[in-house]
């Protein structure tokens, strides 16, 4: 069993080897990734992939309490970060209330907020009362209808500025590690060398300190849309509804079960 990484050995990654991030929601994936990532993220992702939304705003504390509780039962030996949902950090005294609850009620190693220098003073409360923070900055999924839609950043020299000042605001706030997402790939390059703590990109290219995939995109699972970022490393829906069909041919037919499945 791999030692269980820690907010130091995260920092100490940087310029040593990328960090592996991955999303679980449930223990039993969470056990079957444990070996293979140095994080696991409980995303809020989980309400598109599995909630069947269409976007990840109506997620709440109470549903990522329940399903970070799971996580953490399946992979005891893993860092776990609990993505914080829309809505629960609007205020540095609200985002405090909340994170407690998260860290009473879970073994989550840390929470993940959206936002850079508009939330530096919020990760800063937080830090300073004992909560551990993993940021988000680039494109901001909490924020797809402010938007009017997922939007790649870094591709105007405005952006290209803004981008550092997050990723430096959020490190002086006081976070370990933070997440870059969709972002141009040699601006993901210049964000992860302008700090000193891991950058952890998804959709951010190859030259940041590591990446992360929600887990449902990277096997093939989920099969509405597939981001330009995800490379499939299974055919998972297929395999899955091929198995389907397999046990319900067998049943049909009472080809199973057979005398070895009977007491």
């Amino acid at each position: 069993m791999n030692k269980k990484m820690t907010i130091t050995s995260i920092q100490k990654s940087k310029g040593i080897r990328p960090l592996v991030m991955m999303t679980a929601y449930d223990a039993l994936f969470a056990k079957l990734f444990e070996s293979s990532a140095d994080m696991i993220l409980v995303g809020d992702s989980l309400n598109m992939s599995f909630a069947g939304k269409k976007d990840t705003l109506s997620s709440t504390l109470e549903q990522m309490i329940y399903h970070t509780k799971a996580v953490c039962n399946g992979a005891k030996n893993s860092f776990v970060i609990c993505d914080m949902p829309f809505g629960t950090y609007t205020n540095k005294e609200d985002a405090l209330k909340n994170s407690i609850k998260v860290f009473q009620e879970t073994d989550a190693d840390c929470v993940k907020i959206e936002g850079g220098q508009d939330k530096a003073q919020t990760i800063k409360h937080l830090v300073d009362n004992g909560i551990a923070v993993c940021a988000h900055i680039g494109l901001l999924p909490q924020s797809v209808r402010g938007e009017g839609g997922y939007k790649v950043k870094g591709k105007t020299e405005e952006e290209r500025i803004e981008l550092i000042k997050d990723a430096k605001a959020v490190e002086e706030a006081g976070v370990f590690c933070m997440v870059l997402e969709g972002v141009k790939a040699d601006v993901a390059k210049e964000v992860a060398q302008s700090v000193d703590i891991p950058v952890v990109g998804i959709g951010a290219g190859v030259d940041v300190d590591g990446q992360v995939l929600v887990f449902s995109d990277m096997l093939g699972l989920f099969e509405e849309f597939t981001p330009k970022f995800v490379k499939k490393y299974l055919d998972g829906a297929s395999l899955v509804r091929g198995a389907a069909q397999s046990y319900a041919k067998e049943v049909q037919s009472r080809d199973f079960p057979k005398v070895e499945h009977t007491y």
